[in-house]
């Protein structure tokens, strides 16, 4: 059955969203994660545009849901439209930087980085929530490249690490 915007709202299709995989073509590929409640609506088509993002929606596709992965980064996309937007005229934009998707580590990883940076979250967060706020937090620490990234290759080439060295001391102490 068509809505009146022109996609299929599932209704012909009896297995019903919970059967069904995403509606998306991500950089041109089918996504194969199983599609969620969200749709693939005009507002949603207008973010994935303005953004540049990758997606489109397959023409064989006989709904117009989208999986938890995919919703959760057009939400990170607008949210960090929003902030953009609200910055101040002080010339520091985080299109220069690469953007880490937090999204795809698991929950156990995300709650540790939240015990860890004392970041608070309400009781009830989805994974979607969790990653979203701890990208808000992520992206307030500040770094020193030059610095992190000279400690990195040392620790890389010398194979070793703080928690390694933590650990040895630990055993050598017992």
């Amino acid at each position: 059955m068509m809505n009146n915007n022109g996609f299929s709202t599932g209704e012909e299709d009896s297995r019903g969203p919970a059967d069904q995989i995403c509606c998306l073509l991500d950089d041109g590929e089918r996504c194969r994660k199983q599609a969620g409640n969200a749709s693939y609506s005009k507002r949603i088509q207008k973010t994935v545009t303005q953004r540049r993002l990758k997606l489109s929606i397959d023409s064989h596709a006989r709904h117009i849901y989208i999986c938890d992965f995919h919703k959760a980064r057009i939400q990170c996309a607008r949210t960090k439209r929003r902030r953009r937007d609200s910055e101040d005229d002080s010339n520091e934009t985080d299109t220069d930087l690469p953007e880490v998707d937090l999204y795809q580590l698991q929950v156990n990883t995300l709650r540790r980085y939240k015990r860890f940076y004392k970041v608070s979250t309400r009781p009830s967060s989805n994974k979607a929530q969790l990653s979203e706020t701890i990208m808000k937090h992520f992206k307030t620490i500040p770094i020193k490249e030059k610095e992190i990234l000279t400690y990195f290759i040392y620790m890389v080439k010398s194979n070793s690490n703080k928690l390694d060295q933590k650990n040895n001391a630990n055993t050598e102490a017992t």
